[in-house]
């Protein structure tokens, strides 16, 4: 390759880069102001575990701390899992380079997960759970007022149909979350963006990027088929992951069927209101039916909706 060819495809690279980072820069800004995620005077602790989500959000959250009207200030976090060949190395020299502050912690939660769950089985709810705890606890250790993670739109998506296949329930991942004991704030500034924009934007960036041994290693994940069957879709019906991500952001709890979330059993009609319809009705195209073998026609046109024209009585 000549080195006018490679001097073009260098070129190429660094405009696709600056479009992506323009793309995630906006989606990342937009989730944070739509979800007030950060505020003047915070102290994001953002969690860096040596993947592509979070090397991104980092680099993002890095770039807009330019940019932004507030000031916020930035400390990174890796938690070393002592999993088997773990490069120590490879985080600190990156955010030496960098230049930002971080902490490096050592726990071994990954002896705790290879003894209590059986080989084979799913590693990745009590990997979280310690994974969490340890960072909740350090968070206020440090004076963090919010805890950064690097899930994105997707997560939260395959979240959403996780729960609803195997655990009956309408439930995903928030963008923000407060811990159950109140004492900690969690922010995903990445709700906004799509896997495919991260794993592109990771790639032009050249992320040194550390494999999980854990659940990375696992095969057939049920999140690994969920992930696929979205994948699919996105091919097949382009929009539809917007769709559905849209979908999660326009819920109407009264015309669901979760009692918890709706108090259907004290719905009681009102008999003094004229009765208008259903104000829906209004967004309706004007129907009308022609008489058919005279079993009931009601016209339905826009100017006399609900009158009825003939009745079928056996």
């Amino acid at each position: 390759m000549s080195e006018v060819e490679v001097d073009t495809i260098v070129k190429k690279n660094i405009t696709r880069m600056n479009k992506l980072q323009k793309r995630l820069r906006h989606n990342v800004g937009s989730a944070i102001a739509d979800y007030n995620m950060i505020e003047d005077g915070d102290r994001v602790m953002c969690c860096l575990s040596g993947g592509k989500d979070s090397y991104t959000m980092l680099d993002i959250l890095l770039n807009l701390q330019q940019r932004a009207p507030i000031k916020f200030e930035i400390v990174v976090v890796n938690l070393d899992q002592k999993q088997p060949g773990f490069p120590e190395h490879v985080l600190p020299a990156y955010l030496d380079e960098i230049g930002v502050a971080y902490h490096i912690l050592e726990k071994d939660t990954y002896s705790i997960v290879k003894e209590k769950i059986p080989e084979g089985k799913t590693t990745c709810s009590l990997c979280s759970r310690l994974r969490r705890g340890t960072l909740y606890g350090f968070a206020q250790h440090i004076g963090a007022t919010k805890i950064a993670l690097g899930h994105h739109r997707d997560d939260i998506i395959e979240t959403l149909f996780l729960n609803m296949f195997f655990a009956g329930k309408q439930k995903a991942m928030p963008p923000k979350l407060l811990s159950d004991d109140g004492a900690n704030i969690v922010i995903r500034p990445l709700a906004y963006c799509r896997e495919k924009d991260i794993q592109e934007y990771s790639t032009l960036k050249s992320f040194p990027i550390i494999p999980c041994n854990l659940c990375g290693s696992q095969e057939n994940l049920k999140r690994g088929a969920v992930k696929d069957m979205l994948q699919m879709w996105d091919k097949q019906h382009p929009g539809r992951l917007e769709t559905i991500f849209t979908a999660m952001q326009n819920t109407s709890p009264s015309q669901g069927v979760d009692r918890e979330q709706f108090d259907f059993v004290s719905l009681k009609r009102n008999p003094d209101v004229v009765n208008t319809g259903d104000v829906a009705d209004a967004d309706l195209p004007a129907f009308d039916f022609v008489d058919i073998s005279n079993n009931g026609h009601i016209n339905l046109d826009i100017s006399n909706r609900i009158d009825v024209v003939a009745t079928f009585k056996p």
